[in-house]
């Protein structure tokens, strides 16, 4: 028996139990005349019955075939199988980390393996420095050795804790703060990468370079950008060794002087790559971090609504979550705030009983309102915004 297979624009059909039931018994049919299904209770009625539910199932899975030819619809494993062909694994879990300078004298060597502390949090260097002329070194990469996310204020990391021999004095500090640990990546954050990889046409392009830097193990997807400023292509990119980075940069573009850093100079980090015989200095902007507070206030038509616990204890993490997946140098839209609110809230409070809703946003310390006509609150361009699970208040 043939059945075909029905396509429609948002992609297979399932063929109905109805369907496959009767072209079931038509096939039986014309091989065996005078054949009966339909009798309640009888034996052929049951086989009938399972071998539709047999068919159903054989159906299913060539729907599911089928959507698995893209990354739309493909599973976990046929998805990992297509970023591979891409060049895109899947990211997997990373330690904090945070770019530490150090100040001494001169021609001192700080070893690969210093460890850094904020106190609280133990950092190790992953590679070595020397102290320049001018005493202090450029950042140095430190990975946190214990696994978990915090936040690493700017300046929080002041003390050396390996040993410095006597007669020589080393601080440390951290101009810009560090990067949170990650857990394993979401299968929607990969099948987002794995379709913008799909989309890249050529080395050279932003999207080829963006997605070059993304799949750099540690690196923060939503922490990559590439922006076309004077003098050619500003890359940004939170987390990730810097080798790694600069080399998927290397790799990405084909005029290496197109790539600039940013005019505010303490956040560029600058390395140098060796393809023997010749090196190449790459430099890329490490992204500081702007630090969100919410204050939302909403209100009810229903009179006797005594729910506003729950509201308030639904709303806070969806809006913090909104403000951590915010890509760098976007903005923080009330728009989608509101629309956060109540997609959050709706189980309990539908939308067209809320009365009022207004947001209250500060960034470092400061209130900001939206750019004069619109919803919009902008950020500085090479920042990304964060925001603690106790940073958002929610008022009836």
């Amino acid at each position: 028996m043939s059945i075909p297979l029905v396509m429609s624009q948002t992609g297979p059909v399932p063929t109905s139990m109805v369907s496959l039931n009767t072209a079931l018994i038509q096939a039986v049919s014309a091989t065996n005349p005078d054949y009966t299904a339909n009798l309640p209770g009888s034996l052929i009625e049951d086989l009938s019955s399972t071998a539709t539910g047999a068919l159903y199932t054989i159906d299913q899975a060539r729907i599911d075939a089928v959507n698995n030819v893209t990354p739309y619809g493909a599973n976990p494993y046929v998805l990992s199988q297509l970023g591979a062909q891409a060049g895109i694994p899947q990211g997997q879990p990373y330690n904090t980390s945070v770019y530490i300078t150090f100040t001494g004298q001169a021609g001192y060597v700080v070893a690969a393996g210093t460890i850094v502390s904020d106190g609280t949090n133990q950092y190790t260097t992953q590679a070595s420095a020397i102290i320049p002329t001018g005493l202090t070194t450029a950042p140095v990469y430190c990975v946190s050795s214990s696994s978990g996310s915090w936040a690493v204020p700017a300046g929080s990391v002041t003390t050396v804790l390996t040993s410095v021999p006597s007669g020589y004095t080393l601080t440390c500090t951290n101009p810009l703060a560090g990067i949170p640990g990650g857990a394993a990546e979401p299968v929607e954050s990969y099948r987002s990468r794995v379709l913008t990889a799909g989309q890249v046409t050529a080395q050279g392009t932003a999207a080829f370079i963006r997605t070059l830097v993304s799949a750099v193990p540690g690196v923060t997807p939503r922490l990559v950008s590439v922006l076309q400023v004077s003098g050619g292509w500003e890359v940004i990119c939170g987390g990730g060794d810097p080798y790694e980075v600069a080399g998927a940069i290397y790799l990405g573009v084909l005029d290496l002087s197109s790539i600039v850093g940013s005019v505010t100079t303490a956040r560029n980090i600058a390395t140098t790559i060796t393809d023997y015989p010749n090196t190449y200095n790459i430099v890329f902007v490490n992204p500081p971090n702007q630090v969100v507070t919410i204050a939302a206030t909403w209100n009810t038509t229903l009179t006797t609504f005594s729910s506003g616990a729950q509201v308030n204890a639904l709303a806070a993490p969806a809006l913090a979550a909104y403000v951590n997946s915010i890509t760098v140098g976007q903005p923080i839209n009330e728009l989608e705030m509101a629309y956060v609110f109540q997609e959050s809230v709706a189980s309990v409070l539908p939308a067209q009983y809320l009365t009022t809703l207004t947001f209250v946003v500060t960034i470092n310390g400061t209130i900001t309102a939206p750019s004069a006509g619109t919803s919009i609150i902008p950020g500085d361009t090479e920042s990304y915004f964060s925001c603690a699970a106790n940073a958002v208040t929610v008022t009836q």
